[in-house]
């Protein structure tokens, strides 16, 4: 069985996957202090719950937040005796090339929804990941990462508004009735909704007309669903890509070698 972590600057998840099944998902907010003890008390105590014998032999890892990795390698040493794939580190390969400029270096995350992109829907597209910051991810036809855009995350935005605006309140992101808003609360959520749809609608267009190609679009991420909604914004919408593609770099790397 493998045990793939995703670990964002917000939330970290936890998937169980016995062979291409995946058969327990899990979710904590990231927390570098958190120890090995810790994750492997709260993980087994959940997968108790659910009846999952868990056989876990393999661990593959993808982290924005650095300091999060040691404690997650201690996890996979000393509670499953196996050493970690960490996406980004020389010893993981990816079945992807990565095309952008020298020197710099490209979030995990973004790397592993290409692969898992370009395995589903082959090359040719973009990814939209609506997490902590909404990055769109551009994937040639051959597969490659060839860069993309980063932009504020939606609930990043309305943590900035009301803590800067000493009037306005904090308020959950919905899809409103109506675009005019007549109470505050309903003039925010009009702003921040409709103003995101605009965003990734001009976004796509402007990479599709550099690119000079048809593409598409796909999203992902926690507040996916909620813009899903929105007719012809996305050719889907996919819940679970991250740990597809973390999943599909671990068989990569078992294929040619690099973990045994």
């Amino acid at each position: 069985m493998l045990l793939a972590v995703d670990c964002g600057n917000t939330n970290t998840v936890f998937a169980l996957w016995d062979g291409d099944q995946m058969i327990g998902h899990w979710r904590t907010s990231t927390e570098w202090q958190r120890t090995a003890d810790q994750y492997y008390v709260w993980l087994s105590t959940l997968m108790n719950l659910q009846g999952i014998k868990a056989q876990i032999t393999d661990v593959i890892i993808s982290s924005t937040v650095p300091r999060v990795v040691f404690n997650l390698r201690v996890l996979s040493d000393r509670y499953f005796k196996t050493r970690p794939l960490v996406v980004g580190k020389p010893e993981c390969a990816l079945p992807v090339d990565v095309r952008v400029d020298e020197g710099t270096t490209v979030g995990p995350d973004r790397l592993v929804n290409t692969v898992a992109g370009y395995h589903k829907y082959g090359g040719d597209l973009i990814v939209v990941d609506f997490g902590t910051a909404t990055t769109f991810d551009v994937v040639a036809v051959d597969g490659a990462y060839v860069g993309g855009v980063i932009a504020p995350g939606v609930n990043l935005s309305l943590e900035a508004l009301h803590h800067a605006a000493a009037a306005l309140p904090h308020v959950d992101i919905s899809k409103p009735q109506n675009v005019i808003g007549t109470n505050t609360v309903a003039c925010m959520q009009s702003g921040v909704f409709w103003g995101y749809v605009g965003l990734v609608r001009e976004i796509c267009d402007r990479i599709k007309a550099e690119s000079g190609v048809p593409m598409k679009v796909i999203s992902t991420g926690g507040l996916a669903p909620l813009f899903q909604q929105t007719a012809d914004l996305f050719d889907a919408y996919e819940d679970d890509l991250t740990m597809q593609g973390l999943r599909r770099i671990h068989e990569h790397n078992k294929d040619i070698g690099t973990h045994a």
